[in-house]
This record gives C-alpha cells, structure tokens and sequence, in this order.
C-alpha cells in the first residue's frame, strides 16, 4: 500500500528531529520540570492522598515553554534557509504539508508524555490511585498538546525566524493557557468569565485533571486543532502563489 504523502513528511521531521540535541533538552526539562513541580512545589508526599491531579496541573504551564520549543523550527526554519519554495514544488497538497509536520508534533510530544510515565507508576505503591483516571488525565495532556501545537504550527508559519515563531508561540500560548486565572481572581460579569474561559485550553484541561472525559472539553480540542491547522493550509497557500 502506498504510504500517505503526510507519513513521508513526517518521518523526515522526525528523523532529522533525532539528529537534533535540542529535543533531547527540551525532553529533559519537560520530565524535570514536572517532576519538581510534583515532589517539591506541590509537595506530593505530605498530600496524604492518592492523587496526581498536582502533577498534571504542571502540564500546561510547561507546554507554554516545551511546544514553542517543538514547533518553532517547523516552518520559520524552512523560511530562513530557503527550502520552503523548494517544499512547495513538491507534488504535496498544503493539507499533506501542515499534516505532515503536526504529525511530527505529535510524535514529539507523545515521546515526551511517555518519558513521565516513571513518575505515576513509580508512586503506584504508595495508595490506591485510579487507573482509569490517570489515562483520562493524559489524554487530555495528549488534546492539549494537540490544539498547543497546531497553534504553534500556524504562529511559525507567519514567523521569519525561530527566535520570532518562539516568542510569538509563548506569548499567545501563556495568554490562551492562563487567562482562566485571571478571569477567576478578578470580580467579572459572567459572560465575560465565560468567553475567558471558552478560549482558555487550561481550562478546558480541568475536566481531563479530575480524569473526567467531558465531550464538550474533548470537542473544544478538536474543533481548535483542525481550525489552527486550516488557517496554516491558508497561510501556506498565500505564501505558495504570493
């Protein structure tokens, strides 16, 4: 069977993504920072209950520095050596294209989630933690990671360099991550605490935290992944016949 043109993309970011030692990094401070944020922030061992839900709620102030970091290079850098004019000749749809690289993403995210499984199985032993929970909570990290990338995806398709589709990617990323804590410290009419909401991806995160698999949440990660990744076919197909 004809392998998908997505796959084949996606397998040449990933393969040069394992000759790069800044993943390596980046895989690194993600497991640390959650791991010190678990044990020493939250100080898990005088909780005296068997709940990770500290430690999943470290997820979406680290994606705010790690998806920057994985999505960056993506398009900014094809920009900056020449090569994106090149990818554009290619017999390759801009759907085939912007999936190819979210593909990649995610692959480097999953690696990174996989690379803190240590830590719940670790902790196992020492209460009665819910199973069914903890998947619920990673799969939430997992959609997170989703609509984070796609997001990051897009901002490094309108970047020129790394340094700007990084710094462009952190700064809506730490606004569409924290903006439900300031809606819930400040005295706000309630439609305007609700549209906070709506587009917070934190808060849409919550209901996964508690291991609660809401559709509406598990549809708002959805529904943004697939919009994020539409507007990048649309910045792709002007910078193609610009």
């Amino acid at each position: 069977m004809k392998e998908h043109k997505a796959l084949i993309l996606a397998k040449k970011e990933l393969h040069a993504v394992s000759y790069t030692p800044a993943f390596y990094g980046v895989a690194l401070f993600f497991t640390l920072f959650c791991s010190i944020w678990l044990f020493y922030l939250q100080r898990f061992f005088t909780m005296n209950q068997a709940s990770l839900r500290p430690f999943f709620a470290a997820f979406p102030v680290a994606f705010i520095l790690v998806v920057p970091m994985i999505t960056m290079k993506s398009w900014a850098e094809e920009r900056k050596i020449g090569s994106m004019e090149l990818l554009l000749t290619l017999p390759f749809s801009e759907w085939d294209l912007v999936t190819g690289k979210f593909i990649a993403c995610m692959a480097e995210i999953a690696v990174l989630l996989i690379l803190t499984l240590p830590v719940p199985l670790g902790v196992m032993g020492l209460g009665r933690f819910d199973g069914g929970v903890i998947a619920g909570e990673y799969l939430g990290a997992l959609l997170l990671g989703s609509s984070a990338a796609a997001l990051g995806l897009l901002l490094s398709s309108l970047s020129k360099s790394q340094a700007g589709a990084f710094l462009g990617s952190a700064s809506v990323l730490v606004v569409t991550m924290l903006i439900n804590n300031v809606s819930a410290g400040m005295n706000l009419p309630r439609g305007v605490t609700g549209a906070l909401n709506f587009v917070s991806l934190a808060f849409h995160f919550e209901s996964f935290s508690r291991g609660i698999i809401d559709t509406r949440d598990l549809g708002f990660f959805v529904i943004s992944t697939v919009l994020f990744l539409f507007l990048n076919t649309r910045v792709i197909l002007f910078r193609k016949w610009r």
